[in-house]
C-alpha cells in the first residue's frame, strides 16, 4: 500500500512538471484562460406583430402545469400563425405572454368579429411557475391578466 501511494506521488509530481501537455494533471480539468472567449446565446427576435387586442383570457390546471388560452381580434381577417410567446421573467411574480401574430400577405377584408377571431394557447409547466402569482397576456392596444 504504502509502495502505490509512494510511487503514484512520485509520477503525479514528475507529470506535473509536464508543463501544458495532457500528461500534466492540473490540465487536465482545464480552467479559464486569460482572454479566452466565451459565447453567449442571444435568441432571435420573433418577426410577428403584437395582436390588436386581447379578447379573451382562461387558465387551465394540467397535471404538468397550466394551460394559458388567449383569444384576440385582429383589425382585418387573414392574420395567421399566432403564438402566445413567453418573455424572460424579470422578478416581479407576472408571468408575460405577448400574443404574436403575422400579418396578412395580401391584403384583407375586414370581415365580422366572429370571423376574424383567433386563439392561441400556451402550456406553462409547474417549473416554470414557481414564484409566479398571476399570467398576462399582452396585445397591441391591451392586456389580460389571471391567476394561475
Amino acid at each position: 500500500m504504502k509502495r502505490a501511494l509512494i510511487l503514484m506521488t512520485v509520477l503525479g509530481l514528475t507529470l506535473s512538471g509536464c508543463g501544458k501537455t495532457n500528461l500534466n494533471p492540473l490540465q487536465w480539468f482545464g480552467k479559464a484562460r486569460k482572454g479566452a472567449q466565451v459565447e453567449v446565446y442571444v435568441a432571435p427576435v420573433d418577426p410577428r406583430g403584437l395582436m390588436d387586442k386581447v379578447t379573451a383570457m382562461d387558465i387551465e390546471p394540467v397535471r404538468s402545469g397550466v394551460l394559458v388560452r388567449a383569444t384576440g381580434l385582429p383589425p382585418t381577417q387573414g392574420f395567421w400563425d399566432a403564438a402566445l410567446v413567453q418573455l424572460p421573467n424579470d422578478g416581479s411574480g407576472t408571468l408575460v405572454l405577448e400574443f404574436r401574430v403575422f400579418p396578412p400577405t395580401t391584403p384583407a377584408a375586414e370581415g365580422t368579429k366572429p370571423s376574424r377571431q383567433i386563439t392561441a394557447v400556451a402550456s406553462i409547466t409547474n417549473f416554470n411557475l414557481d414564484g409566479i402569482t398571476s399570467i398576462e397576456v399582452k396585445g397591441a392596444q391591451n392586456a389580460m391578466r389571471a391567476q394561475p
